[in-house]
């Protein structure tokens, strides 16, 4: 009986951590839904009066690029700004032959009047927070514009986000991410389908009540006097954008996010390029609660409710960890269920949690709507998405959960940057590529023993019980297969 009541405990434990997070999601929706059509009175520079226009300095930080980095480099040429008022940082650690293609981009560059430097380093300390810190040293902007390799800022950027600076304690403008490739395949859809929901809800709902927010490591532009005073960059993390964010809002400096501001960017096309980058925020963000959670709770700055979300947003990742134990124990709990007829009255109340996958259906609703419009033709095609989104999500619940646990413990490992690709519609143009894991780790066969397991839970539906089965977790258990299939397949033969 030891067994379990141990897993009936940690069962409903999850349920009640994703409930909570849940309701989190949906007072962030309010928010958003009350600020959205709200207009925005922020005081702003009168760029027709040249002294308002602010010396801008534009970082590209940048490791092994070899596919992106021609065409990062002509975009950025095209950004319209006084060239006086402008230095671009093209902040290099590459290792390849991408470092002589670029120091040829740079000179034509220069070759145009404008100011471009190709800075390099001896070793890759700090990695991206290394190479950002580095480049602050002779920096010669009032404003530092921050952009990775695989983003395309349209040419008035500038214009559209230096204004808002004219605010003195305003510290961060973070934009908007949008998808060039957005319809490439299923592996791209899911993860815009994940991205806008962050930027859509998340970014809003908190900015909006002044809760915290984070940059999100690109597409956004720092003021420099919040850097230094937040501390500068920590190369502690892997996700060292969370960490100054946080540590700059403590020290009262206010975030701006600009939603119709909208910075193209390209999304992974192959799973493991997705895999890394996943890997990397999620121990990212559990290593910034470790580090973090004592600073929120003893701020005496902070809000009650501020603190309750700040603490939320940094478990964010660790939502994977409390989904990945409740489909886990979704099957044990299954015969369970069935051999205690004396448990009925408590099965009965945890089918109430179902309310918070209802939530998020409600929540992304909303996002998905605000992309591509309302109507019962999108509605219904939202369904289809959310559920492959959800079902794949659930997927890279194990390889999600073993990065949250790396980052809660301690264990530190490389920046491992996202392999860029260059790739829009041409379906096999990654198949090259370089910078691809070409070995999948020992986990996907984890995985894909998952998916057997799963296939053994919907199984057991038919099995368990008195009455011809019992089918209220067969749609769960239906889903996690899918998810775990696909998380799987993909990464065995690593196609796009």
């Amino acid at each position: 009986m030891f067994i379990q009541s141990l897993i009936i405990t940690i069962y409903t434990i999850s349920l009640l951590l994703i409930f909570m997070y849940a309701l989190a999601q949906l007072n962030l929706l309010f928010n958003y839904l009350k600020y959205r059509d709200k207009p925005d009175n922020s005081p702003k520079f009168d760029f027709n009066n040249p002294d308002e226009i602010p010396y801008v300095t534009i970082q590209l930080p940048v490791y092994n690029e070899l596919y992106v980095m021609e065409r990062l480099l002509e975009n950025i040429a095209k950004i319209d700004y006084p060239k006086d008022k402008l230095e671009i940082q093209v902040l290099d650690d590459s290792t390849d032959e991408s470092v002589e293609t670029t120091a040829k981009h740079v000179k034509i560059i220069q070759d145009l009047g404008i100011d471009i430097q190709h800075i390099r380093r001896e070793n890759r300390q700090g990695f991206k927070a290394g190479a950002l810190k580095e480049g602050l040293k002779t920096a010669k902007g009032e404003f530092i514009a921050i952009f990775d390799a695989d983003f395309l800022p349209k040419e008035d950027w500038l214009y559209q986000t230096i204004p808002y600076f004219k605010d003195p304690q305003l510290g961060v403008v973070q934009t908007k991410w949008s998808h060039i490739n957005r319809n490439y395949s299923t592996l791209t859809k899911i993860q815009a389908f994940a991205l806008d929901a962050h930027f859509t809800l998340e970014q809003v709902g908190r900015n909006s009540k002044g809760h915290f927010i984070n940059f999100n490591g690109t597409a956004g532009v720092w003021r420099k006097e919040c850097i230094y005073d937040a501390g500068n960059w920590e190369g502690d993390t892997l996700t060292e954008d969370l960490d100054l964010s946080y540590r700059a809002q403590f020290k009262n400096w206010k975030f701006k996010y600009l939603e119709k501001v909208e910075t193209p960017a390209e999304l992974p096309v192959v799973i493991s390029a997705a895999r890394s980058q996943q890997f990397r925020w999620n121990k990212g963000g559990a290593e910034n609660f470790q580090k973090m959670i004592k600073n929120i709770l003893r701020n005496k700055n902070t809000s009650f409710k501020t603190k309750v979300h700040s603490v939320l947003h940094l478990l964010n990742s660790s939502m994977f960890t409390f989904i990945f134990l409740v489909s886990i124990l979704s099957v044990p709990m299954l015969y369970i269920k069935n051999e205690y007829a004396h448990l009925k009255p408590y099965f009965y109340v945890m089918s109430f949690f179902v309310v918070s996958s209802l939530i998020f259906f409600v929540c992304y609703w909303h996002m998905y709507k605000n992309t591509y419009g309302g109507g019962f033709k999108n509605f219904v095609i939202y369904i289809g998405a959310f559920f492959t989104f959800f079902s794949i999500a659930m997927g890279f619940s194990l390889h999600n959960t073993i990065a949250v646990i790396e980052g809660h413990i301690g264990k530190k490992s490389e920046f491992v940057r996202t392999p860029k690709f260059n790739i829009i519609t041409l379906k096999d143009g990654w198949k090259n590529n370089k910078y691809i894991k070409k070995r999948p780790s020992f986990y996907v066969i984890l995985e894909g023993l998952l998916a057997i397991y799963f296939v053994f839970g919907m199984y057991s539906a038919f099995i368990v019980g008195d009455q011809g089965g019992d089918f209220g977790l067969f749609p769960f258990h239906l889903m996690l297969f899918i998810g775990y299939f696909y998380v799987f397949f993909k990464s065995i033969f690593s196609k796009a």
